[in-house]
């Protein structure tokens, strides 16, 4: 079976997979496509000439699998599998279902002969036992649903229709989301249909057996209301205020607890505040993004693009699957969509549906960026407006950004 390759994930991949003393972990929402990376990479070395004997591959979901639960189990699963000499290539899938895995994976790393790919669909994954047990032993490798140029190919790869017009692919992109799945399906309804599934899915295995709620239905409310106010600034205050004109009234370290949960569980991603004059984190002032827009409108009946939200939602995971940290700023008394950092630079991001429809609305979105005195790469970005030069300042519609794959 050929698998869509997504190669902006196997590149970061590649130079590791020979590496016996670091252990890939591939970590990301349920669904984003973490087996199916891992597939293709198995497929790819045996492509390369490594035997099959060689290649050792368990999801620990599926039957068959299900069973092995301890440390034990999991060393023997191993052992009588890996009856071949040379280098050995270690693939397991959903690996937090063995409670203590991180001793056996450390052991079969220590031989010296296993290169050890393993995935997991929450930060549970990357939390004691790993964290504690194999610090530099292992590169957490963070993937996300597709991104618009991978939802295209994909499209593509699955023979579906894509239309020559790139603003209405756009379109289609933001509100059907970008679980991999969700494209084999036609209609709108049966790709809401999955993703609301998905959700399920994840309250019972990511969250459900590994964190104690009391109250399910308080956690599912605030669950849908952090879902449909996404990208908007909140505190914890805001939220228990509004929570409490709602009629549910319960304590801030609980909604704190909820909110560090579906993080955990990769439904919510956390941006902070960032002042560039005092260069500090604001605190208190977050904002909370979807790992992706099939959660939103899986929920909701309304299929209508809010583009202001939407198109932020969609930089900030773009962004983050590039490998940039992602900071809302503010400029004095003005706010920056996005600082975007990778090692030791910086790109200051504006994001708008259009700065056409009045002189006001283009002065608010080029203002916090001329503002800013430094040389780092500024832009605009819009959704399909005719490109603009101004101040050195970089105006692109998003639709040809993130087709083309570029980089800020």
């Amino acid at each position: 079976m050929k698998y869509y390759k997504r190669e902006s994930y196997l590149q970061k991949i590649r130079g590791f997979y020979n590496d016996t003393e670091i252990i890939k972990v591939i970590a990301g929402v349920r669904r984003c496509g973490k087996s199916s990376l891992m597939l293709t990479i198995a497929q790819e070395l045996e492509e390369g000439g490594v035997s099959k004997d060689n290649i050792l591959y368990f999801d620990l979901d599926k039957r068959g699998y299900r069973s092995v639960k301890s440390p034990g189990q999991l060393e023997k699963l191993i052992e009588d599998s890996a009856k071949k000499r040379g280098l050995k290539y270690l693939f397991i899938d959903e690996v937090q279902n063995v409670t203590g895995f991180e001793e056996v994976l450390n052991g079969f790393r220590g031989e010296g002969d296993f290169s050890i790919f393993i995935t997991g669909s929450n930060s549970y994954l990357l939390s004691g036992e790993l964290v504690t047990k194999l610090t530099g032993r292992y590169i957490e490798f963070e993937m996300f649903p597709l991104n618009f140029q991978e939802y295209l190919g994909m499209k593509a790869f699955f023979k579906k229709n894509v239309s020559q017009n790139i603003v209405e692919e756009f379109d289609k992109y933001l509100t059907e989301g970008g679980f991999p799945k969700a494209v084999q399906y036609d209609s709108l309804q049966d790709k809401k249909t999955y993703v609301s599934g998905v959700i399920s899915e994840i309250f019972q295995k990511d969250i459900g057996r590994r964190v104690k709620i009391r109250n399910v239905s308080v956690f599912k409310k605030i669950q849908q209301y952090l879902i449909n106010n996404f990208a908007s600034t909140s505190s914890l205050k805001n939220i228990l205020e509004e929570l409490k004109k709602d009629g549910t009234a319960i304590k801030r370290e609980t909604l704190n607890k909820y909110i560090k949960i579906l993080c955990d569980a990769k439904i919510l991603y956390e941006c902070e505040r960032f002042d560039l004059k005092s260069k500090k984190s604001i605190s208190g002032e977050k904002k909370y993004y979807l790992s992706d827009l099939g959660f939103y409108y899986s929920t909701n009946t309304d299929n209508r693009i809010n583009y202001g939200p939407v198109m932020e939602n969609v930089a900030y995971t773009y962004a983050r699957a590039n490998g940039y940290s992602v900071s809302v700023g503010r400029v004095g008394k003005l706010e920056c969509d996005f600082i975007l950092r990778k090692d030791l630079d910086y790109a200051y991001l504006q994001i708008c549906m259009t700065i056409m429809s009045s002189q006001e609305t283009e002065e608010r979105e080029y203002r916090p960026l001329e503002s800013i005195k430094d040389n780092y790469p500024k832009y605009v970005l819009t959704r399909n407006d005719p490109i603009q030069r101004r101040n050195g300042i970089i105006h692109k519609n998003m639709p040809n950004l993130m087709q083309a794959g570029d980089q800020f």
